[in-house]
């Protein structure tokens, strides 16, 4: 019997409940385990008192929406837990705002299920929430520039020996950068290589995460700058190659 701590655990924040019971259904069907709030305030106290693995969440709830429990998530409870925006609302600004805001993905009204399965599929994948049979003292890297250290097993971020809490998306860009330090990535490479063939097709997106991870780098280390635009090209590391440093994780 597959152990339940193994088994991702997902948010559905979602107060119209045959949509609710829907998206229950699907991802139980694919492995998953859903768990359910029908209000933007019921969310936020199950994320007091519970950790999740990615949050699937409505825009207009009653009493707290989305856009301000996006809010709370990120700045609040400083929570990185990956976020897929799942609203009727589809403009360039809607998505675009969320995304500014911290949202991972988006995903407009109606949907189909294979699709819903394949966002979150993705979304775990790049934070590395994945079943794994654990091998023992398994080998793996650690990258630093200056105070900045990035750990691609835990995809964690630190700097100046502060955890900075980044979306699936941002942690993938910077980890591009900073284990390819001299190469310059084009906004079209960036997004072939981070969305894997994507979902939005504009230049901004990739901007906007570029410009979300420089403003967190720069609020917990101002006197440094980490990500460089070339411009015409793209972006690349601000130089000075990273040490390499390799980890050993103990068998659990």
């Amino acid at each position: 019997m597959q152990d339940t701590n193994e088994i991702p655990r997902i948010l559905i924040v979602e107060d119209d409940a045959d949509i609710n019971r829907l998206l229950c259904r699907i991802l139980k069907k694919s492995g998953y385990c859903p768990e359910q709030a029908f209000s933007g305030t019921e969310a936020r106290l199950l994320l007091g008192t519970g950790s999740y693995d990615l949050i699937i969440l409505d825009l207009m709830l009653p009493g707290m929406t989305g856009e301000e429990l996006l809010d709370n998530i990120r700045k609040e409870q400083n929570l990185s837990v990956p976020v897929l925006i799942l609203s009727a609302k589809g403009s360039l600004e809607d998505r675009v705002g969320l995304l500014l805001e911290g949202a991972d993905d988006y995903l407009t009204k109606p949907f189909e299920p294979e699709e819903v399965v394949a966002r979150v599929c993705a979304l775990l994948r790049r934070c590395g929430r994945t079943r794994q049979d654990g091998a023992a003292g398994k080998e793996t890297q650690a990258y630093t520039v200056r105070n900045l250290t990035v750990y691609p097993e835990a995809r964690q971020v630190m700097v100046k020996g502060r955890e900075i809490p980044l979306t699936g998306h941002e942690f993938d860009i910077l980890l591009l950068l900073i284990r390819n330090p001299d190469k310059v990535y084009s906004r079209e490479n960036l997004y072939e290589q981070v969305w894997k063939g994507g979902y939005y097709g504009e230049d901004n997106t990739v901007n906007v995460h570029v410009s979300n991870i420089r403003k967190k780098l720069a609020k917990a280390d101002p006197d440094e700058e980490y990500i460089q635009t070339v411009w015409g090209i793209g972006f690349k590391l601000k130089h000075s190659r990273p040490q390499t440093c390799l980890l050993y994780k103990e068998a659990m």
